[in-house]
């Protein structure tokens, strides 16, 4: 048994024995639901997971994070396996496949039915690039409204996965207000990728407010302290950067975002194991 279950498990049978606990004390057993379920996007392994990818995911497991979300990379979202021997040889590390950037034009509607059959919460679509004007953007969120009409049949959600050029203005308008707004929250949620909304010279916790509860996951990367302003190949190990989490992520999780995904692009004196390693012994000692 993990030490995660144990202190539910203790947790539980105190509640169930009519001993009533402080926050503080719950708090004590559980741990932060930030702290204690956060995961991992296997992008950041992306040199080392093709040439291994279970013992490279057992890896994972061994550093703390109990989910992952996957990409599509050449063997696919299930890395040469079956949807099924994926799901069940992620679960046996203890940990939840919970979600996958994938390409959307290209047989979402099976990959919609792969990811609903074992039980994913998301498909995210990674990358639109910037478009021309803010008709364009109009016709992508009717893409992306026709994929969440897709993953619901299935079970799961469909999600958008921003990067920097959302955020730049367009004759006043700002093409993440389009996104947003043109899409049905029934069909369509977001994954605010942190580093990218800082790096487009935003604030993070100013779009979580004037959204809630659109943005359901998040990418947590660091951005190099005294980075130019809109130098977009600045990110840096977790922890060791300018972007304040300890005060992004409480808002984060009080505005509907429940999905805590490190991410490193770049690496800075590091393997890529070894910036997963430290990224995950962050998030387990970020206390908040």
């Amino acid at each position: 048994m993990s030490i995660n279950r144990r202190s539910f498990l203790k947790t539980g049978g105190l509640l169930a024995s009519g001993v009533v606990l402080s926050s503080k004390s719950i708090r004590a057993l559980s741990g932060n639901i930030i702290t204690k379920n956060f995961g991992l996007q296997l992008y950041t392994l992306r040199d080392d997971l093709p040439k291994d990818p279970k013992g490279i995911i057992k890896k994972v497991a061994g550093f703390g994070y109990n989910q992952i979300e996957g990409y599509e990379g050449a063997q696919g979202m299930f890395w040469g396996m079956k949807n099924t021997d994926f799901k069940k040889y992620v679960e046996d590390l203890e940990m939840t496949f919970i979600s996958s950037h994938c390409d959307i034009n290209k047989n979402f509607e099976q990959k919609a039915a792969e990811a609903g059959a074992i039980g994913m919460k998301y498909l995210i679509c990674p990358y639109l690039g910037e478009q021309k004007s803010i008709d364009e953007y109009k016709k992508a969120a009717e893409k992306f409204n026709a994929c969440g009409e897709i993953c619901k049949k299935n079970g799961l959600r469909f999600a958008y996965h921003n990067h920097g050029y959302t955020f730049k203005p367009i004759n006043g308008v700002m093409p993440q207000d389009v996104l947003m707004e043109n899409t049905d929250p029934e069909l369509v949620q977001y994954q605010m990728d942190m580093y990218w909304v800082v790096t487009a010279g935003e604030d993070p916790i100013k779009w979580l407010e004037k959204y809630p509860h659109r943005f359901v996951l998040c990418h947590v990367k660091d951005r190099e302290k005294n980075a130019p302003a809109g130098e977009a190949n600045a990110s840096c190990d977790l922890g060791k950067g300018s972007i304040d989490y300890r005060t992004i992520l409480p808002v984060a999780r009080k505005k509907g975002v429940y999905y805590f995904i490190v991410e490193q692009e770049k690496y800075t004196g590091s393997t890529p194991l070894k910036s997963a390693e430290a990224a995950g012994e962050y998030m387990k000692d970020l206390v908040i």
